[in-house]
């Protein structure tokens, strides 16, 4: 059953879109929580960004950059959050690889919370090296600048 996303790239339902390339689509979030939120999602239905290739998910954020500067210039919010979720215990709420540009203001009423721990820097070094071996570079990847 295709996604809300595929039906309105497919023009089956409207949207006011902003931007599309070969990789990604954006348009206005119809559940509108700051003028100018914009959702920006893969044309290929991925369900969440562990589903990516490397390049859909860059487009993604190289979408996402334009897209935040385009906000900031019309509607001039104090804020910009940008935030993509996987999974449903991740808040994703569509199955369809997506993020939001949020403008915010103080006040807004936009609420994003979680309990902070603090387990100190033994444990984070900890964490850090069961991460560290699947972290080589991919083929075809840019290594990072030094």
């Amino acid at each position: 059953m295709p996604t809300v996303f595929e039906r309105l790239l497919s023009g089956e339902w409207p949207c006011a879109k902003v931007y599309e390339d070969e990789l990604v689509f954006a348009f206005m979030d119809a559940g509108q929580v700051n003028d100018g939120h914009v959702i920006v999602a893969t044309r290929r239905p991925c369900e969440t960004l562990l589903d990516a290739s490397e390049a859909e998910a860059a487009a993604l954020m190289r979408a996402a950059q334009r897209i935040a500067r385009a906000v900031q210039a019309v509607f001039q919010p104090e804020g910009i959050t940008v935030l993509q979720a996987n999974r449903p215990a991740g808040w994703q709420t569509v199955p369809h690889l997506h993020l939001h540009v949020l403008p915010r203001w103080a006040g807004d009423g936009v609420e994003l919370g979680w309990p902070r721990k603090e387990p100190g820097i033994d444990r984070l070094r900890e964490l850090a090296a069961q991460l560290q071996p699947l972290m080589e570079p991919q083929p075809g990847s840019q290594p990072a600048p030094p």
